[in-house]
């Protein structure tokens, strides 16, 4: 196997876990699921023939690599057969504590959320949520992170990703069938491990998506189903009800993740125990609640400083950006005036709360920020959820 291949296979692995389209890079094939993942490959007949694998897509089957290979499928983009990777692998992708395996060269771990915080991380990790006593901890460490500003050190460690986060409030960012699904070992479909049963691979994806559909119609918040055979769907739409800030966080968690992949300490973000300039502790976030892809303020190594203050050497400033995933580093002072700018929505609307000293400044980092296609709006171009 190319490692062009191998890094393919990865992200459909990252994408599928997570819920996720961005880790794809590019649109989801025309007809077909992008990733299935099959405990048994005895239903992988029945998936090909059910048109939930097309040209473009792959599909993971129990047999190592050994059972890695292209099958021709129809549905190309062009109405002709096109190829489906087949690829094998040893393990379990569904399963705590077990491990993954392509090709003796990829290795994923799954992990239990409730007892990670126990565990050691010593290479790619997914944490999913596996029982309702998971879903609890989530929750208190959100809760906890959101109060102090203290983010759970293991789920924001470089190697790990959350699964299934669009249950947890970040959206559907599409998620569903036509992104990912699961057939377990009896044959049942969903979209993840512990989702709601959606039907059989001899439904059809279409028959399948309505499904997703209607599950999602029926509840609060998206995704309903990727958790829905684990935590009951009141429990989960109250708890997301209650933290209106809840996909907040989990941008949060992303962009701690990426600053402490360069080397960051001590991550602050704003909104979660405080912000970054202390005359907004006061306002109201719920713009950011409503639209959680605007830019997040963070600030490391020492904290921010006093208002109008320089900052000292070892203080540093970021803006993530969670519609294209860009993060980019700013001083400590243009890091307060950025999250002014977001917390508020203009610079106009910041200087009305600051007073009118702080407008020309304020301005100056709305008219950078736009340039640098990176608007504290939230208005920039369309791009991955986070």
């Amino acid at each position: 196997m190319t490692r062009e291949e191998m890094s393919r296979l990865k992200r459909h692995v990252m994408s599928w876990g997570t819920g996720r389209p961005g880790p794809l890079g590019g649109g989801l094939p025309a007809r077909g699921a992008a990733t299935v993942v099959l405990e048994d490959a005895a239903h992988l007949g029945a998936v090909l023939d059910g048109g939930l694998a097309g040209p473009g897509g792959v599909v993971l089957v129990p047999g190592g690599e050994e059972a890695t290979r292209d099958a021709e499928v129809p549905g190309g983009p062009d109405g002709t057969d096109g190829p489906v990777r087949i690829a094998g692998y040893t393990g379990s992708l569904s399963e705590p504590g077990g491990d993954m395996s392509l090709a003796d060269t990829f290795y994923l771990q799954t992990q239990d959320y409730a007892t990670s915080a126990y565990m050691s991380v010593i290479g790619a990790t997914l944490i999913r949520i596996t029982e309702e006593a998971d879903f609890e901890a989530f929750l208190a460490d959100a809760d906890d992170a959101r109060a102090t500003g203290e983010f759970a050190s293991f789920v924001t460690d470089p190697a790990v990703q959350l699964a299934d986060v669009t249950a947890l409030g970040a959206g559907r960012h599409g998620d569903g069938p036509a992104l990912r699904l699961h057939v377990d070992a009896e044959g049942a479909v969903s979209t993840a491990p512990g989702g709601t049963r959606l039907g059989v691979p001899g439904d059809g994806l279409d028959a399948l998506d309505a499904a997703w559909e209607q599950a999602n119609a029926e509840a609060a918040h998206p995704c309903a189903v990727a958790l829905g055979g684990i935590v009951p769907g009141a429990v989960r739409d109250a708890a997301l009800d209650e933290r209106p800030w809840a996909a907040r966080y989990l941008v949060a968690l992303d962009a701690v993740r990426e600053l402490r992949a360069r080397g960051a300490s001590g991550v602050r973000a704003s909104g979660f125990g405080g912000r970054a300039l202390p005359a907004l502790g006061d306002a109201d976030d719920a713009r950011e609640c409503a639209d959680p892809t605007v830019p997040l303020v963070l600030w490391a190594d020492g904290g921010a400083p006093a208002p109008g203050a320089a900052g000292g050497s070892g203080e540093t400033g970021y803006v993530h950006c969670p519609r294209t995933g860009r993060t980019l580093r700013v001083s400590p002072a243009g890091a307060q005036l950025a999250e002014a700018v977001v917390v508020h929505g203009s610079a106009e609307a910041a200087a009305g709360a600051l007073g009118a000293g702080w407008q020309e400044r304020l301005i100056a980092v709305e008219k950078q920020f736009a340039e640098a296609g990176m608007p504290l709006g939230g208005d920039g171009p369309a791009g991955v959820g986070a």
